[in-house]
């Protein structure tokens, strides 16, 4: 049989993040990478997202997602799951301690998640709003609150359950997205924390290949 050709995902041709790791297709590229396993990145601007042929992949417009042979998947969540069912480095064998790390996958996207993006949606849209100053303290205390459950379940240890998993993974990225408000450093193990999953292998490249993205599309045409 021919060899079968590497998974394609979508990112961001010109990322909002300019680079910084917080587009979504960072948790994919990070899988992968984790996983040791190629992959080709197809560039997409903003106006193709909301286009029918990235819409027949993506129903919403978003990226990223995920395409092998004939199976399309979007959300970042469920393209990890699909990494780590196939590929051994990101859910452990034992069953109870797999079904634990999905947990955490679950809880970061699910529990952690969508404060952070509360967070993030006041402060870049609404900061003209009536509202602002009352709302901005209270979604902050909401992530004080997940934080605080987060670290006191953490405490010494380096990983959430045992050795790094995809629940690792999934909730790094998504702790990553809160490095600008400083709320992280109000957890010195939290921040610790990012800072391994940040030091791993697998991140930096997959980190330095979405940087190479926003930098090209920086460089002036011609």
């Amino acid at each position: 049989m021919p060899p079968s050709l590497p998974p394609v995902i979508t990112a961001f041709e010109q990322s909002p993040d300019r680079g910084r790791g917080l587009a979504r297709d960072m948790r994919v590229r990070w899988a992968l990478e984790e996983a040791d396993q190629p992959y080709e990145v197809r560039l997409v601007s903003f106006d193709a997202m909301k286009g029918p042929a990235h819409r027949a992949l993506h129903p919403f417009g978003q990226i990223p997602t995920y395409e092998e042979g004939p199976l399309t998947l979007f959300e970042s969540g469920a393209i990890v799951f699909h990494i780590a069912q196939r590929h051994a480095g990101l859910l452990p064998e034992e069953a109870n301690t797999r079904a634990r790390a999905i947990s955490w996958m679950f809880a970061a996207l699910n529990t952690v998640e969508p404060p952070i993006l509360d967070l993030q949606t006041i402060k870049f849209l609404e900061r003209d709003k009536s509202w602002y100053e009352e709302r901005l303290p209270m979604v902050e205390n909401r992530i004080r609150d997940r934080l605080g459950e987060l670290s006191d379940h953490l405490g010494n240890a380096e990983w959430l359950d045992g050795a790094f998993s995809a629940g690792d993974l999934m909730m790094v990225a998504v702790l990553i997205r809160l490095r600008a408000s400083g709320l992280l450093n109000e957890y010195p193990n939290l921040a610790a924390y990012v800072a391994r999953g940040e030091a791993r292998p697998a991140y930096q490249r997959a980190f330095a290949a979405q940087l190479a993205v926003f930098v090209a599309s920086q460089a002036p045409a011609g």
